[in-house]
């Protein structure tokens, strides 16, 4: 019997890039497989078995309410729209045509509108909103924020994200702090994140989620915040939101991976340097490349492998080993965001230490 990669000519993928969209973010283990079989093999009132579902997370979460969306991108339009259209019929169904006058106003530090595989800003505009920057983009103040605050204003949006400039921005606290001040609701996309309770917890109104992503769950994403939010949210289902259901295996999935995540110890940042050390002394050794660990630029508990090809010794450049790496039949995705720099950084959470050495072995081929 051929295999997936056969049947269809597909590459088989390494995935040193971490838990990216373009490559299927996770690979969720097989109970929640299991659980998303179920699933597909029964029939629910949707709406009921969404409700049911937010309030056993919220529970396990201790939070006021949760919902789970298609994904993490669908959490963000949706909780945008939602602001603005809140609980009134016509602004739901013509969210984007509608001639009433309301706040649509999503105030973000000029730093965090990135293209983080979509532009933050189309998922605002998908949401209704008018985007807002605050600041410049490498300089966001508290007096640059609150300047921009006007009765137009529907609600304060943070990206905590590594896309995200890190430097000169406000904290978390100090958003939530400005929200609360001014009493505007405050939406943190924390798509990526791995505490699902903390910014909940510091007070933010909105906090977003992959489910893919650190959860591992199947393609989701998870909203959760104040009740009102969260049942604003749900009414979305009736206008823009119909666009982006969730199926019922993806929710049973996300619910079971949920419960997994908050139940099973984490790779820790110690044990993914543990299981990268053999790699990178191996890299150190080759000519016109060096290898060291660097911890991720976010904050959280990820170490990665860095990368360096010295050019000059290679003869090449950065760019073509990497478009060589995946070139073949097993292909190599590293992250490339500083491949003009001549690095990449090698994440191993979802590589095997055979994926490590085939990934070494193809390395060498690739820079002779």
């Amino acid at each position: 019997m051929k295999s997936i990669y056969e049947k269809y000519n597909l590459k088989e993928v390494i995935n040193a890039s971490g838990r990216m969209t373009i490559l299927g973010v996770s690979t969720p283990v097989a109970a929640v497989i299991d659980e998303m079989n179920v699933g597909l093999q029964h029939f629910f009132e949707i709406k009921d078995l969404l409700d049911k579902t937010g309030e056993y997370i919220a529970k396990r979460l201790q939070v006021e309410a949760a919902v789970i969306v298609s994904c993490a991108s669908s959490g963000m339009a949706q909780s945008v729209g939602a602001l603005i259209s809140k609980d009134d019929l016509d602004l739901i169904l013509n969210l984007h045509t509608s001639l009433k006058i309301v706040p649509r106003e999503i105030i973000i530090p000029k730093g965090h509108n990135v293209n983080y595989g979509a532009p933050v800003a189309s998922m605002i505009a998908l949401g209704g909103g008018i985007m807002v920057e605050a600041g410049y983009a490498n300089e966001c103040s508290l007096a640059h924020i609150e300047t921009m605050i006007n009765a137009d204003t529907a609600a304060l949006l943070y990206i905590k994200s590594h896309h995200c400039v890190q430097k000169s921005m406000p904290s978390v606290t100090e958003m939530i702090a400005i929200s609360q001040k001014h009493k505007i609701p405050l939406i943190i996309d924390a798509a990526a994140e791995e505490d699902l309770m903390i910014y909940h917890q510091m007070g933010a109104d909105i906090v977003i989620y992959s489910g893919a992503k650190a959860i591992e769950g199947p393609t989701s994403g998870l909203v959760i915040g104040k009740k009102t939010y969260i049942d604003w949210i749900k009414l979305q289902s009736n206008g823009i939101g119909r666009a982006m259901k969730v199926g019922k295996e993806g929710i049973l999935g996300l619910t079971k991976a949920i419960d997994l995540y908050l139940s099973t110890p984490q790779t820790t940042g110690a044990e993914m340097l543990e299981k990268m050390e053999p790699f990178i002394n191996k890299i150190n050794l080759l000519n016109g490349m060096s290898a060291k660990a660097v911890w991720d630029s976010a904050g959280r508990d990820i170490a990665r492998a860095e990368l360096y090809f010295d050019e000059k010794v290679l003869g090449k450049t950065t760019f073509e080993i990497l478009a060589k790496l995946k070139q073949g039949s097993v292909v190599i995705y590293f992250r490339e965001y500083k491949a003009n720099e001549g690095k990449v950084e090698v994440d191993v959470r979802s590589v095997s230490s055979t994926q490590l050495e085939t990934a070494y072995q193809l390395i060498c081929t690739a820079i002779n």
